[in-house]
């Protein structure tokens, strides 16, 4: 399994960025994803996740309102929609794969990752 992100920018607080996660070497359908972050100092924590099959979604509640998760099964990609960003969002973002949300998601590897950093 291979997973790389992209995306991570420079924006202003308030503003808007979609990340993604572009997945290889696995059947995309038969996997969830997750997104995850970790801030300087701070430890990684869980953002969002899809199970692709299902569709069903779960999120932070620190992002609930905020970032959207989805899936485009024909790019094998999950796209993490991020609006009203505020400066706490600054982190390294991560995706990572697993058979179910709110099961395994977060106990295997995980992609280089993608810098987002919010200025106020």
């Amino acid at each position: 399994v291979q997973l790389v992100e992209s995306g991570g920018d420079l924006v202003q607080a308030g503003g808007s960025l979609r990340v993604s996660c572009a997945a290889s070497g696995l059947t995309f359908v038969d996997y969830a994803i997750g997104w995850f972050r970790q801030a300087p100092g701070k430890e990684r924590e869980e953002v969002s996740c899809i199970n692709i099959s299902g569709g069903d979604t779960y999120y932070a509640d620190s992002v609930k309102g905020r970032f959207t998760i989805s899936s485009d099964t024909a790019k094998n990609t999950v796209y993490l929609q991020m609006n009203s960003l505020k400066v706490e969002d600054t982190a390294i973002y991560y995706c990572t794969a697993g058979e179910e949300c709110n099961y395994d998601v977060g106990d295997g590897s995980f992609g280089p990752g993608t810098q987002v950093t919010v200025s106020s």
